[in-house]
């Protein structure tokens, strides 16, 4: 249909999704952007994130987290994680805040949220804006209870191939805040008035004014129609995730020489399920995963902390040691198989291929 509506870019088709994510959220606005990269880049513009600054991020996330910042001319400065759920420790926020810091971004990882009641609470105590990476956790609840999303903070979506739910690419903006959400969709478009696609419509004109310095991070209606679609069946490839979660901790509850993830089963949307190989393992994280790859069981890690990419030690002087709960984590961790369309067969070969090696 969008293709025979002759209408590709941004238009009815994303102010459709849009609509229709605000209202699954419960929040006051939303804008479909290109990526979730893309949305962090053009939301710390918009909080007037610059040279000079600095921007507390978790060290344990992907690169973009970290490299939007860069982008910005401000500096991002990493901060250790927790050891159990993995998400920033706000001891380390505190401790690392100086006049510099003007920003944190805090990461739900892997479809768990962070505790944004106690960031939020020191945000406002040190004078910080928030903006939140919530990349893995789109349909998932804040630790209170709400939905992601319905926060003052610009909150910031991924619909990338293997998130819970996709757009191919794509990613989108949502906050309760309506005029922060109004720059965002300002600035992820050249900084052209918000009303610039009507221009192309029977009722528009041919008049738009460049009211500020912006990117180019708009989404366009292929990806919106994908999304309208996906997001009708958010809620049940959730709850399929929970229960193949639920038979993964079941199954590999007697393999000794691994840890499973400790969180309840309701509190995350499991965009990962991350388990942990013990010291006295008779294998390393990485033989295990070369074995599993040999028996067709793909697996990952999430994340390498950026201190120990090339491009963080060199440019801002991390070293290995500076955070020992990330590198920790980051020894054991490995991420096995979690999609959808998984069967229960699946996920007993996957366990039963571990605890053959493992036992």
């Amino acid at each position: 249909m969008v293709l025979r509506s002759g209408w590709l870019t941004t238009g009815p088709e994303v102010a459709k999704f849009e609509e229709k994510v605000r209202d699954y959220i419960g929040c006051n606005a939303t804008v479909g952007l290109s990526s979730c990269t893309g949305g962090l880049h053009t939301a710390l513009h918009a909080l007037g994130i610059g040279p000079g600054d600095e921007v507390i991020v978790p060290v344990v996330t992907f690169a973009a987290s970290a490299h939007v910042v860069h982008w910005l001319g401000a500096k991002p400065v990493l901060a250790d994680i927790n050891g159990d759920d993995c998400t920033i420790n706000i001891s380390e926020i505190e401790r690392l805040c100086n006049s510099k810091t003007k920003a944190v971004m805090p990461v739900h990882f892997g479809g768990y949220a962070c505790d944004m009641e106690a960031i939020n609470g020191l945000a406002k105590e040190k004078g910080l804006k928030v903006v939140e990476d919530a990349a893995h956790i789109i349909g998932g609840k804040y630790r209170t209870g709400e939905n992601i999303g319905v926060s003052d903070n610009a909150v910031l979506f991924s619909f990338y191939a293997i998130k819970n739910m996709t757009t191919a690419e794509g990613g989108l903006a949502a906050s309760n805040n309506i005029e922060l959400m109004d720059k965002i969709r300002r600035q992820s478009y050249f900084g052209i008035d918000k009303d610039a696609f009507k221009r192309y419509g029977k009722s528009g004109s041919w008049y738009y004014e460049v009211m500020d310095n912006g990117f180019k991070y708009n989404m366009d209606a292929m990806q919106a129609a994908l999304g309208n679609v996906q997001l009708e069946r958010l809620d049940s490839f959730n709850d399929r995730r929970r229960k193949l979660v639920t038979l993964y901790i079941e199954r590999l509850k007697d393999v000794e020489l691994i840890e499973c993830p400790s969180l309840e089963i309701g509190d995350s949307v499991w965009h990962l399920f991350v388990i942990r190989i013990k010291d006295e393992a008779p294998l390393s994280r990485d033989d295990l995963s070369k074995r599993l790859c040999e028996f067709n069981i793909g697996s990952s890690v999430h994340f390498i902390p950026l201190h120990l990419h090339s491009f963080y030690s060199k440019r801002y002087g991390y070293s290995r040691g500076d955070f020992p709960v990330a590198e920790k984590y980051y020894k054991e961790c490995l991420s096995v198989p979690l999609y959808p369309s998984m069967s229960e067969d699946d996920v007993e070969y996957v366990c039963d291929t571990i605890r053959y090696f493992l036992q």
